[in-house]
């Protein structure tokens, strides 16, 4: 290769739940970039917010060349932008979107998952390999909560030009409510560098209200074996709890919205339901809010296994009008 000639870069631009490959030289600039993802996903540059990119410490303009960036090639980035017939859609209200089945029945087999000696070996493995990142640390006497985010605290597949455009409502309050209460964790099934994107975007990861303890990716996961379905990943609690040994299963609660997560710990699980098409739900989704109330009731319990958590609601709604249930 001759001296001063310029080889192409190649960045992988991860929207709507798609890799788009873009191919271009380091001395173009942003603009050229986003010109180039247009013509690829026909979202217009100026409603495109490429997350992933730094100069200096700060997002870069528009007028900044790639070379300045020193991107390694085959580098990934995560868009956020909405296509402009959406936005039509979205005004006119008259947004569809197919429904996506997520969710197993297998509750016939928990118990014998839970004991079986092949898995709790994994989860022993995870617990002396997987390296955790404390980003504060434990409190005393708090209890813990392990939260989800596609589809729990986001909706991932709705496009959006922001991360608020996206995130489910009263989150920041509902955390906030929480950590009065409880450590929080954030575990999903994802790689950490979009779980630390998503966490920065939607105004999480440097809350002054509230602080997260940690986060756990797809890493810290194992697979299990049910006859109906396969392998299946899942999120066993047992990482966790072996290194952490002041929290377990009388004070630790998980929200997902995927039922198989937590099939190895099934009663710590609370099956939360999806937040989907944010654009039309988000005016009237409000389960965070009740959920915050309900964390708040059962936080002084000294065991948790004494709670239904699928019968939360009705809980909930025993303890908003004054009675006691005992479980």
């Amino acid at each position: 290769m001759a001296e001063g000639v310029e080889v192409a870069l190649n960045i992988i631009v991860k929207w709507n739940g798609c890799d788009y490959k873009i191919n271009l030289m380091p001395s173009s600039n942003i603009l050229d970039l986003k010109n180039s993802i247009y013509k690829e996903t026909n979202v217009l540059p100026e409603r495109q917010k490429l997350m992933g990119l730094k100069f200096k410490g700060k997002i870069p303009g528009d007028e900044v060349c790639l070379k300045d960036l020193q991107l390694k090639d085959n580098l990934k980035i995560m868009m956020m932008g909405t296509q402009e017939e959406e936005i039509a859609k979205v005004t006119e209200g008259v947004v569809e979107y197919p429904e996506v089945v997520n969710d197993l029945d297998i509750e016939e087999e928990v118990v014998e998952i839970q004991n079986k000696a092949e898995y709790l070996s994994k989860i022993e493995k995870r617990i002396n390999t997987y390296q955790i990142n404390i980003l504060n640390n434990p409190r005393p006497n708090k209890k813990l909560l392990v939260l989800d985010i596609d589809y729990t605290l986001f909706d991932h597949r709705s496009v959006g030009e922001t991360g608020s455009d996206l995130m489910r409502p009263y989150l920041h309050e509902f955390l906030t409510s929480s950590y009065a209460d409880y450590d929080i964790v954030i575990w999903s099934a994802t790689s950490m560098k979009w779980i630390e994107a998503k966490m920065n975007e939607l105004g999480v990861s440097k809350n002054p209200n509230y602080k997260l303890c940690f986060m756990l990716d797809s890493l810290a996961m194992i697979t299990v074996h049910v006859s109906s379905y396969g392998v299946i990943d899942v999120k066993p609690l047992g990482v966790i709890w072996g290194k952490f040994p002041q929290w377990n299963k009388h004070n630790t609660i998980m929200f997902d919205d995927l039922r198989r997560n937590f099939i190895m710990n099934p009663q710590n699980g609370l099956k939360i339901r999806p937040f989907k098409n944010a654009h039309t739900n988000r005016s009237t989704d409000k389960e965070l809010k009740k959920l915050s109330k309900y964390l708040k009731y059962i936080a002084p319990l000294d065991d948790f296994t004494a709670l239904n958590h699928s019968e939360w609601e009705s809980y909930y709604k025993s303890k908003k009008r004054g009675h006691h249930p005992t479980s």
